[in-house]
């Protein structure tokens, strides 16, 4: 399992994706959030939370105008870390399928319009 946090969570998010291998768990801490897990979208606030089961395209992004807080949660961690060390901002601006795909993810389409 791979905990992280995220401290700065702004407009925008990551691109529609899905893991192969891993679920994502996501805790909000502080803010509202949206979340799209396959078709349905969820619109959390602070101390709730929802799973992204593997295989299923995923992506959030804030909905506040200061600054959220979440606890993302891959398990198993896979190669997540890595994935995160390298990638230079959390929404690169190039979203490349074949980066993704070498992390065990596919890129699906782009990031939640809010």
């Amino acid at each position: 399992m791979f905990i992280i946090e995220h401290t700065n969570l702004i407009k925008g998010g990551p691109p529609l994706h899905l893991h192969l291998h891993q679920e994502e768990w996501f805790y909000v801490m502080e803010g509202e959030v949206l979340f799209q897990i396959g078709d349905n979208r969820h619109r959390l606030g602070s101390g709730e939370s929802v799973l992204a089961p593997r295989n299923i395209p995923h992506t959030f992004s804030s909905l506040g105008d200061k600054p959220g807080r979440l606890l993302i949660a891959f398990k198993p961690a896979g190669m997540m870390e890595e994935f995160l060390r390298v990638t230079p901002a959390p929404n690169p601006p190039v979203q490349d399928a074949a980066f993704f795909r070498s992390y065990g993810m596919e890129l699906i389409g782009p990031p939640l319009a809010v």
